[in-house]
């Protein structure tokens, strides 16, 4: 772990991170109830809202897109993937090295890591030689912390959640990505066990705006920096308003009922 306060991709010690590896991850099925989405030009544009930090996207999105957008967003490359038609173990194939994130103008990096698969030895390893070729370039790190295999039952499970943060410190993540525990102590319990690291909640399927929000007020409350989400911000018909909202609860720690009003 390193200060990133000063990266492109944290304001005010907060990050707002927009996803879009959706695509490769779960497929285009994410888009059908937004076909216009499918245009990665479409959520580029809604990156470059003031509260959005970066944008994370798989390399091929990187290429085609990132250089319309490169004064207006920051960009979070993400360096592994795998689709949703694999069925093994979990694991995540390293799609484009730091080197290439860099010649790209990659701000930061991003990796996956599944820890409980039968595959977590090899990922720690992997993670470990990008995580050391990022610190050459001087980009930030963000773990999508995610444990995950046959043995485990419950990946948001209170105890399961802080294990994922403090293994992200502990291998030196700079920001850990990681899924919303269940309740605000829990959530407070996983920002502690991080130290002095970034904690982001994921996102996760898109819920009402209250719903959402209150989720989100919660885990900031507790002391995460933030959040990383894609399809809770464009799939729904008017993102810029959610964004604005998410603007109120993340950077002012405002409640969501005064984040939904505020943005009336």
């Amino acid at each position: 772990m390193i200060p990133i306060d000063d990266s492109p991709i944290v304001r005010d010690g907060k990050s707002l991170i927009l996803a879009m590896d959706h695509g490769l991850e779960h497929g285009p099925v994410d888009f059908d109830e937004v076909p216009e989405k499918l245009d990665p030009a479409t959520v580029f544009e809604t990156a470059t809202h003031d509260a959005v930090t970066s944008m994370a996207v798989q390399k091929g999105i990187a290429e085609g897109y990132y250089p319309s957008y490169e004064d207006d967003v920051n960009l979070l490359l993400k360096l592994n993937g795998t689709s949703n038609m694999w069925m093994g173990e979990p694991d995540s194939a390293i799609n484009c090295s730091v080197d290439y994130a860099a010649e790209i103008g990659a701000d930061a990096v991003g990796f996956t890591v599944y820890s409980g698969s039968n595959h977590e030895v090899e990922m720690y390893e992997e993670f470990r030689e990008i995580h050391e070729k990022a610190r050459e370039y001087g980009l930030p790190v963000v773990m999508w912390s995610y444990p995950r295999g046959q043995g485990l039952k419950n990946d948001t499970k209170p105890g399961t959640i802080s294990y994922a943060t403090r293994i992200a410190l502990e291998v030196g993540a700079d920001i850990a990505k990681v899924k919303y525990p269940g309740s605000s102590d829990a959530m407070e319990h996983a920002c502690k066990a991080a130290g002095d690291m970034k904690v982001v909640m994921s996102g996760g399927s898109k819920t009402s705006d209250y719903d959402f929000l209150s989720t989100v007020e919660s885990a900031v409350s507790a002391g995460a920096s933030g959040l990383a989400v894609g399809r809770n911000v464009w799939q729904r018909e008017n993102p810029t308003r959610i964004l604005d909202a998410l603007e109120e609860v993340i950077y002012e720690e405002a409640t969501a009922d005064a984040a939904l009003e505020a943005t009336e």
